[in-house]
């Protein structure tokens, strides 16, 4: 019985030896460390131009005045161009506030440049103006006559009634206020007046001078070529 004591004694020494080498193993296992990895970019600078035409200073970099800024120049001879050629002109040497009227008085929009000559200018020739000056051109159709004088647009009526005789139908229409009736009839035939710049005044009612108190208005007339009755 003794060794058989012993030897279980011995299996039982063995057994729990090695039960305790397999739990100090696995208790003493650790987890592998993470590793952090940092990566640091450093910005490489920008060269900086310090060439002697390109100064770092802003301030130095200052356009120069614009190109349109007043000026002090002759003005042209515009008288006898056509009116688009005279523009043209007008513009190169610096001129941008250019209108144009009828010099007929017969208030036409002068809708084709090209199709109309100049008769006057607002500012006589070779006289010495800034470039902010507005200029004005009087213009008849290439195919008409330049009148001996030349005829502004008719200013506002106002409260009075102004003479109208001789005034294209339009012009005078375009003098009264917008919201005056208006009844035109021919003075000649039983025509339609249909495009009154083509027309001219030869009687009125209510007559020059008299005041306005938003009366209708009649006008008699003719075609600009002919003689009023």
């Amino acid at each position: 019985m003794i060794p058989s004591a012993l030897g279980l004694f011995f299996v039982g020494v063995i057994i729990g030896s090695a039960g305790s080498s397999g739990a100090e193993i696995t208790n003493s296992a650790k987890p592998a460390p993470e590793v952090t990895v940092t990566v640091t970019v450093t910005a490489e600078p920008k060269p900086v131009d310090v060439s002697d035409d390109k100064p770092a200073d802003p301030v130095e970099k200052a356009k120069p005045a614009a190109e349109g800024a007043s000026k002090e120049t002759p003005v042209p001879v515009f008288v006898g161009m056509g009116l688009q050629s005279a523009q043209d002109t007008a513009q190169a040497k610096g001129f941008y506030g250019l209108t144009s009227h009828d010099s007929l008085g017969r208030d036409r929009m002068q809708a084709f440049d090209r199709n109309w000559k100049v008769c006057s200018q607002n500012i006589k020739a070779g006289k010495t103006v800034s470039t902010e000056t507005g200029l004005d051109f009087g213009a008849v159709k290439l195919e008409e006559d330049c009148p001996a004088k030349d005829q502004q647009p008719l200013e506002s009526a106002g409260d009075r009634m102004p003479d109208l005789a001789g005034q294209s139908v339009k012009a005078a229409r375009g003098a009264l206020d917008s919201g005056t009736s208006v009844t035109v009839t021919d003075a000649a035939e039983d025509r339609m007046v249909l495009m009154e710049s083509n027309w001219k005044v030869c009687t009125q009612a209510p007559g020059p001078g008299v005041k306005l108190k938003g009366q209708p208005v009649e006008l008699t007339a003719v075609k600009s070529e002919e003689a009023c009755p």
